[in-house]
């Protein structure tokens, strides 16, 4: 089986390359970002802009299996996010329909929850989207849904935040203030439930879209991690293993919101809106869904998955010492916490 992974090259990407290469798959990957990893001689790899009809077509042409995973994230503008996530889901999708592909996986997020009053999330929730990329996230979906319609077979999956391997980004962030012996500052009083989900998981449950009956396959669901407790309790213990006798430091959730607006606002911090207004929130979707139709099992808890992420990000951080970015596959800029971080 040949599957066409876009975004290939990104944190998702990579993991998702590496898991299909362990079993066997022909891979062919397009990205706008080169792919340099030692994987390269193993996959067909495309140098294109989902974007791009013509570069959509060619990348889709002779492959089983499409996996959507590429996406523009919310620290883009709103018009590099509307064309990304919604207009070049249109061509990635239409382009399978007229090759005949045999199934699809879309990469959601839980972010087309919003801002929700009530846990866990379920799959007929209903989708209120913050922000362009919530938005886009819920019309790609519904796309996804027109052409499921027209007798395609199209997997939808909502991961929770995902890290391990490669995961830099917003995570990095934290990783940083953990290895540099410093303790962190959190929002709330955390003990609020805040989900994720190790990228080996999601990497299952994609393979599972991409093997079980197209039965069960062609729905929706939400992926995450099954073990899971407090905010304060799960990134406590990254804390812990990093050794410097270091601890998650709370503070009032009301005026640090405002004041991240306003550093938002100025461009002087990565957070945005979504980020630090759910942080001292529950956050957390029931994965029975999966469990029950799929056979979804995932092996790591939130503390595995932030410690195995830490892990990795302690032997490369010299990697990036010079890189930034707006992707997961590079720090963000500290802005103005590389400041605050002075004083912890």
């Amino acid at each position: 089986m040949k599957v066409l992974v876009t975004g290939g090259s990104g944190f998702l990407g990579i993991n998702l390359v590496r898991y299909l290469l362990g079993r066997g798959y022909d891979v062919r990957v397009i990205d706008i970002a080169p792919f340099d990893y030692p994987e390269k001689s193993e996959i067909e790899f495309m140098l294109g802009d989902i974007r791009d009809m013509n570069a959509v077509d060619k990348a889709v042409k002779d492959v089983d299996v499409v996996v959507h995973a590429a996406a523009a994230l919310p620290l883009y503008t709103k018009k590099e996010i509307l064309d990304t996530n919604y207009r070049a889901t249109f061509h990635v999708l239409d382009a399978a329909r007229q090759y005949g592909i045999k199934r699809c996986v879309y990469i959601s997020s839980t972010a087309v929850y919003g801002i929700p009053d009530h846990h866990p999330l379920k799959e007929d929730d209903m989708l209120i989207g913050v922000g362009p990329y919530g938005n886009a996230k819920i019309k790609s979906e519904k796309l996804c849904e027109q052409f499921r319609s027209e007798g395609m077979c199209i997997s939808i999956l909502r991961p929770k935040s995902f890290i391990g391997p490669e995961r830099l980004g917003i995570f990095a962030l934290f990783y940083s203030w953990a290895l540099d012996a410093k303790d962190f500052p959190l929002l709330g009083n955390g003990k609020n439930k805040y989900q994720l989900l190790d990228v080996d998981d999601l990497c299952a449950a994609i393979h599972l879209c991409l093997t079980k009956p197209k039965n069960k396959v062609n729905d929706v669901f939400n992926i995450g991690a099954e073990v899971f407790s407090s905010m304060k309790h799960d990134f406590q213990a990254v804390l812990n293993y990093a050794g410097f006798s270091k601890r998650i430091i709370m503070f009032p959730a009301g005026p640090a919101i405002l004041a991240l607006k306003v550093l938002e606002f100025f461009k002087l911090s990565p957070l945005y809106a979504w980020v630090y207004e759910t942080a001292a929130k529950d956050s957390y979707v029931s994965i029975d869904k999966a469990k029950k139709q799929l056979g979804y099992t995932p092996k790591y808890s939130n503390k595995q998955a932030l410690i195995r992420n830490y892990a990795w990000y302690r032997t490369h951080r010299r990697e990036y010492d010079k890189k930034s970015g707006v992707s997961h596959r590079v720090p963000w800029k500290q802005g103005a916490l590389g400041i605050i971080k002075l004083f912890f």
